[in-house]
């Protein structure tokens, strides 16, 4: 399976399991994630983005996105598009 890196974590809220995501590359809902780190290791689609609490179906590189996920992640993980 080929993966492109797409991002990195430059945040997690843990409360609320938001990650926010500095994307290297554009990312729309719908599209299947791994988040990839020392101890994270996990894939998710991607069922909705907010950028400033907007909700956005698709994001362009260089922007920073808030993403719900399913497990926790840690600053300075990477998110790659499968």
């Amino acid at each position: 399976m080929d993966k492109k890196e797409v991002g990195e974590i430059i945040h997690f809220f843990s409360k609320i399991s938001v990650a926010i995501i500095k994307l290297s590359d554009e990312l729309s809902v719908g599209d299947t994630v791994s988040f990839k780190g020392a101890t994270t290791n996990f894939s998710q689609k991607i069922e909705s983005m907010q950028v400033d609490y907007e909700s956005i179906t698709k994001a362009q590189k260089g922007v920073e996105i808030g993403v719900k996920v399913k497990d926790p992640v840690r600053a300075g993980d990477k998110v790659f598009k499968i």
